[in-house]
């Protein structure tokens, strides 16, 4: 039992776990934020735009085909603005990887660091210089 709380121990002390868990924890946090974007400001505007149409209420009824049964709705409103929330979870994403990548650029590599030369790119070398 020492060994397996050892072993855990070394596992969650390590940086990437530690930072999936606080990616997971931000992440569903983001997407309320941006649920509530959706559900909360875009989808009302975009529905007044539309001269007052609810896409929450928006529901196809498929009538039931046997025993004369209530029949099913089918939720297409819901879905759209499930498809709108993704989309824009996505682009904001997008933009915040961006801005992280910019901040956190690679030094530039020196001379010292490249390579060296294999023997067939020597000889393409050579074979360029030689045409020029």
């Amino acid at each position: 039992m020492k060994d397996f709380i050892k072993e855990f121990k070394k596992f969650i002390g390590r940086g990437n776990v530690v930072d999936l868990a606080v990616g997971v924890i931000i992440g569903g946090a983001f997407g309320k934020i941006v649920s509530s974007l959706v559900n909360d400001v875009l989808m009302p505007t975009i529905g007044i735009l539309m001269g007052g149409f609810n896409f929450a209420g928006w529901k196809i009824h498929v009538p039931a085909l046997v025993n004369g049964g209530a029949g099913i709705e089918i939720g297409i409103g819901s879905f759209i603005q499930n498809i709108i929330d993704f989309l824009i979870i996505a682009v904001c994403i997008f933009i915040f990887v961006k801005f992280i990548n910019k901040l956190v650029k690679l030094p530039p590599t020196t001379e010292t660091d490249k390579k060296p030369d294999s023997a067939e790119l020597k000889v393409l070398k050579e074979i360029r210089d030689k045409l020029k």
